[in-house]
């Protein structure tokens, strides 16, 4: 770990602080990070309804449509995919109104709220008759037509719940309220293995190799590491690990989409790059998640929750089970292998590296979650450091093998290195 922490004792309300956490450090100066905290805020209030996965997803599909009504006036990048030819106006007007229809269109039942927000938010930048609001109908309705048949939620679905045998992952129980997900919940989502990609070929593109055999070496090392280090109770964690678990155990699309507005705002980004930033990360982690559903389809394999309580049963001789034995936050309802948190955070981190040209940045990550006592900060000097931090915590959080972590880290850069080659390139 290279880094350094901000400890505070606050204990604050939780709905205040999500609040602040989320709010940018200081004033934005375009409507693409105002409309980026305000998609976050949006789409975050439907969660848990809206599941993680799903939020990442949307992220993207509003950025891609605010990179395009922007582009389509400053005419630096080229399109996503919506083509206006002779747009003018304000690119402020564009991405605000460009955000505001696509989120109203994935969020119906807020519409009202995000047209009032909207209408404020022109009316006190003094846009209101801005030509840039067509620009930015147009470049909305384009994404949406685009994205309207992409695989998301199809009919007829069935709720997956893995398999019983060993190594095979099932539905978990939960045991620190609030018990979210409810205890032995199906997966959530399982239809994000296969919904459309924004840049990749195909889902699989990136597919991780199979995990390693139950009876394998590796496999024990990974099953003693999180059995020691992942327990809620006699954990071999020191207490700057458990704190470090407990910062990362939060609300990633919202975290790393705050680290690009401050990004954006310290490094002075004009719209046109803010647009094509924000545009490439959430591309990015989209992306990086369906590669991830889509491994954890293909590969079923079980948490350690499972993994360890059944340990004596699992065709290794070198693991001891322990059927009391609980991790350290909540496991999530989605099989192992590969980890999401790292695969997004994979392609976060390298995609600001690829756009800053550099690792070596200073940026501060602000945790969501409210537990009493952690860092509510850490300050990074390097992109890849945080990447890293990732891996370590959610093994100290009991709910990830090494190699799962590792692994999705992996695809997530892989992932983001196409993202970057293929789309939202300069105008020639």
């Amino acid at each position: 770990m290279k880094h350094k922490s901000q400890p505070s004792a606050l204990v604050v309300v939780v709905t205040i602080l999500f609040i602040l956490i989320l709010a940018p450090t200081r004033a934005q100066a375009d409507a693409v990070s105002d409309w980026n905290l305000i998609a976050i805020q949006r789409i975050g209030a439907e969660v848990p309804q809206h599941p993680t996965p799903l939020v990442f997803l949307d992220m993207a599909i509003v950025q891609i449509a605010v990179y395009d009504a922007v582009q389509a006036i400053e005419k630096q990048y080229k399109p996503y995919h919506v083509q206006i030819p002779g747009a003018s106006g304000s690119p402020d007007a564009a991405a605000a109104k460009a955000a505001r229809d696509v989120l109203i269109n994935l969020l119906p039942g807020q519409s009202m709220a995000i047209d009032n927000q909207y209408n404020v938010y022109i009316t006190t930048h003094g846009l209101s008759n801005d030509p840039g609001i067509a620009v930015g109908t147009t470049a909305a309705a384009g994404i949406i037509a685009l994205r309207s048949n992409d695989g998301r939620n199809p009919p007829g679905q069935v709720p997956f719940v893995g398999g019983t045998a060993p190594g095979e992952w099932r539905p978990t129980d939960s045991f620190i309220t609030p018990k979210v997900p409810a205890p032995f919940s199906p997966m959530a989502i399982p239809w994000v293995a296969n919904v459309t990609p924004f840049a990749l070929k195909s889902g699989d593109q990136f597919r991780a190799v199979a995990p390693p055999p139950l009876n394998s070496h590796r496999y024990t090392e990974a099953y003693d590491e999180v059995k020691a280090m992942g327990a809620r109770f006699n954990s071999e964690r020191t207490a700057e690990q458990t704190n470090l678990a407990y910062f990362w155990a939060l609300n990633y699309p919202a975290v790393w989409n705050r680290v690009v507005r401050d990004m954006a705002a310290s490094q002075s980004l004009p719209i046109s790059e803010n647009s094509r930033l924000s545009a490439f990360v959430n591309v990015s982690m989209a992306d990086a998640i369906i590669t991830s559903w889509d491994s954890k389809i293909t590969y079923n394999f079980w948490r350690p929750l499972t993994a360890i309580r059944l340990g004596n049963d699992d065709t290794n001789s070198d693991t001891v089970g322990d059927p009391t034995w609980e991790p350290l936050v909540n496991t999530p309802n989605y099989p192992d292998y590969t980890s999401g948190a790292n695969n997004a955070s994979g392609a976060a981190t390298r995609s600001l590296a690829l756009y800053f040209g550099t690792d070596e940045m200073t940026f501060t990550v602000f945790t969501t979650n409210t537990t009493a006592g952690i860092p509510t900060s850490i300050t990074y000097s390097k992109f890849s450091d945080a990447a890293e931090d990732v891996v370590n915590a959610r093994i100290w959080e009991g709910i990830h093998f090494r190699f799962a972590d590792e692994e999705a880290r992996k695809q997530g850069r892989h992932v983001a290195q196409w993202v970057f080659g293929k789309i939202l390139k300069p105008i020639e």
